[in-house]
C-alpha cells in the first residue's frame, strides 16, 4: 500500500467509499446517521484535495481508502484528521497498512494526533493496538497521540 495526494478525479470514489465505510459505524456502536462532519460531501472533500489534505491509499492501482491528514507548521506533528478504509476491504489489514504509510511517509513528524468517538469500539480498539495513547477524553471524544519515539506495537497479520 502507498498513498498519495487524492487527485480531484478520484474524489466521488472517495467520497462513495466514505459513505459505505462511515455507514458500517452502526455495527459498532454508533447510531445511524452519526457520521463525521463533511462524510458524504463531494464539495468538502474537493476543498480538502485542493488545501492538500487529501490523501488516496493505493494498493497497485486500486483506491482501496483514503487519509485527511494535517501538518503543523513545523513539521513535527501531523494530525490525522481521518482515515477510512472501503467497507469491501475492511478485516483485511488495510487500516493498519495505511496507518503504517501515514507514519512512514512524514519522517520528520515526531508525533501524530487524532480523536476518534467515545462509542467506537473498533476505533478504540484499533488506536491503542497501533501504539497511540489517550491525551484526553472530552465532549464525546477521545483524544490520542503517539510519538515516533515510542515503540510501535502494532501486529501483523499473516
Amino acid at each position: 500500500m502507498y498513498i498519495v495526494k487524492a487527485d480531484e478525479n478520484q474524489v466521488e470514489k472517495i467520497v462513495d467509499m466514505s459513505v459505505r465505510a462511515f455507514e458500517t459505524d452502526v455495527n459498532v456502536g454508533g447510531v445511524k446517521g452519526d457520521c463525521p462532519p463533511g462524510f458524504d460531501l463531494v464539495e468538502w472533500h474537493k476543498q480538502m484535495a485542493r488545501e492538500g489534505h487529501l490523501y488516496q491509499a493505493m494498493i497497485g492501482n486500486d483506491l482501496v481508502g483514503a487519509a485527511i491528514l494535517f501538518q503543523d507548521e513545523t513539521n513535527n506533528s501531523i494530525t490525522i484528521g481521518r482515515i477510512l478504509i472501503d467497507s469491501i476491504y475492511h478485516r483485511k489489514g488495510y487500516g493498519i497498512r495505511l496507518m503504517e504509510c501515514i507514519e512512514k511517509d512524514f519522517p520528520c513528524a515526531a508525533e501524530f494526533h487524532l480523536d476518534t468517538p467515545c462509542w467506537n469500539e473498533r476505533t478504540n480498539a484499533f488506536y491503542k493496538r497501533l501504539g497511540y495513547r489517550i491525551l484526553k477524553i472530552e465532549d464525546g471524544f477521545v483524544f490520542y497521540q503517539k510519538r515516533k519515539s515510542e515503540p510501535n506495537i502494532i501486529q501483523h497479520f499473516t
